[in-house]
């Protein structure tokens, strides 16, 4: 089985295996959205860009989708300085998640119960690392916020661990001032989320040769 470190991921183009990679992208990013609902119903803590955009959406009265997608239009401008360029995937990325987590949204409320809300915590956690896997591994482009951290990489120098550590720690910390909620689920996706994805990418991954 090959490991993560010796996967391509960088985008390929639509041309190859297009009917594939083009469910393959649909259906993870669907998922991503529908597993963003159900953390955000459960109540237990979210994951540091979910923070903010809880947060925005209490200052504002703007839907969740709404704001999430708003707030990858305004990453997506970050680009610009950092010379990065977007793919289908990326554009995908901001349409699909933003729609699909407020549908799901409106058919699941808030959980009170103890035992449903672990219950769309760990689901959420694991929809989430692999709607990842699925739509990173779909190699159509990267999402706005990954764009952001290889873009500020490429140009910097500093490592991707820096980076990222870099700006989820501010973003977490400015939706934690807007009222984000922040606790136990925020911890487990931080301390799960990679090694889940990395355990789920080599099944899913288009590979070009």
């Amino acid at each position: 089985m090959d490991s993560v470190a010796q996967l391509d991921l960088r985008p390929v183009s639509i041309t190859a295996s297009p009917l594939r990679r083009s469910a393959q992208l649909v259906g993870g990013l669907a998922l991503y959205g529908t597993s963003m609902a159900m953390l955000t119903r459960a109540g237990l803590g979210l994951d540091p860009w979910d923070v903010l955009h809880e947060g925005l959406t209490k200052l504002t009265g703007l839907s969740f989708g709404t704001i999430a997608g708003l707030a990858s239009i305004v990453v997506l401008l970050l680009w610009i300085p950092l010379r990065q360029k977007p793919g289908i995937g990326t554009i995908s990325n901001i349409v699909i998640i933003s729609v699909t987590v407020d549908l799901v949204r409106a058919f699941l409320p808030d959980q009170h119960a103890f035992g449903w809300q672990v219950l769309l915590l760990v689901g959420g956690v694991v929809f989430n690392a692999v709607a990842t896997a699925v739509y990173v591994g779909a190699r159509l482009g990267p999402g706005p916020r990954d764009g952001l951290m290889t873009g500020l990489h490429a140009r910097t120098g500093w490592s991707v661990r820096l980076v990222r550590t870099g700006i989820e720690v501010i973003v977490l910390a400015t939706g934690w001032l807007l009222g984000g909620t922040v606790g136990v689920g925020t911890v487990l996706y931080a301390l799960s989320i990679g090694p889940l994805t990395q355990a789920m990418l080599p099944y899913v991954a288009y590979k070009d040769s």
